[in-house]
């Protein structure tokens, strides 16, 4: 046999391009669904990973200054968000993240927006006044060790955590919390949770 004919025998005679035309055709007849959490385009950026991660344990307090943990959240689909008054971009999302919470807040589902003010409870109350936040509970880590603890690369950062207390995803950055997409994207999280 010639060198020509070992490098051909076995392959596929209509090369490269009929596996390309194969495939293409193999991908036209997958459903495609309506969903964007499932189709993998998520809202805003969220990353949701491939198995749900631990999340350490940490402390912190509420407006009213009795230490809590996310153990106190079991149960319960929770948007944890880790922000503080002086980031800007935290104060223009955080009436997004009320507006959530009055729309799906609830026995299934809690926004926990955890303010890393080491001011205290103070500059959390008068921003709350100031902007008119009134779906959302007061929580506060003066120590930072939140940041460290669960690796906040910045400001604000918001977990989505299951009712085992694990990580399903995160986001970087601010978003539209109660955008249409992200409202969708997250009650079906928490109907997954509701079916496990």
């Amino acid at each position: 046999m010639n060198r020509d004919k070992r490098r051909t025998a076995g392959r596929n005679p209509h090369g490269a391009s009929g596996r390309l035309r194969l495939v293409f055709l193999l991908l036209l007849s997958l459903p495609i669904s309506a969903n964007p959490a499932a189709a993998g385009s998520l809202p805003g950026g969220f990353v949701v990973h491939d198995a749900p991660k631990p999340v350490p344990a940490f402390g912190f307090t509420d407006g009213g200054g009795e230490a809590l943990s996310l153990a106190d959240f079991a149960g319960k689909v929770i948007l944890f968000n880790i922000w503080a008054t002086w980031c800007t971009p935290c104060r223009r999302e955080m009436p997004t993240l009320d507006r959530l919470q009055a729309r799906l807040g609830g026995r299934d589902f809690e926004v926990v927006a955890l303010s890393i003010d080491r001011a205290g409870i103070g500059p959390v109350d008068k921003f709350f006044g100031d902007v008119g936040i009134t779906r959302l509970a007061r929580y506060i880590d003066v120590s930072g060790k939140v940041v460290r603890e669960i690796g906040v690369p910045g400001l604000p950062t918001t977990l989505l955590i299951d009712g085992n207390g694990r990580e399903v995803g995160r986001l970087v950055g601010p978003a539209e919390w109660d955008s249409p997409e992200m409202i969708d994207f997250i009650q079906s999280r928490i109907a997954k949770e509701a079916g496990r």
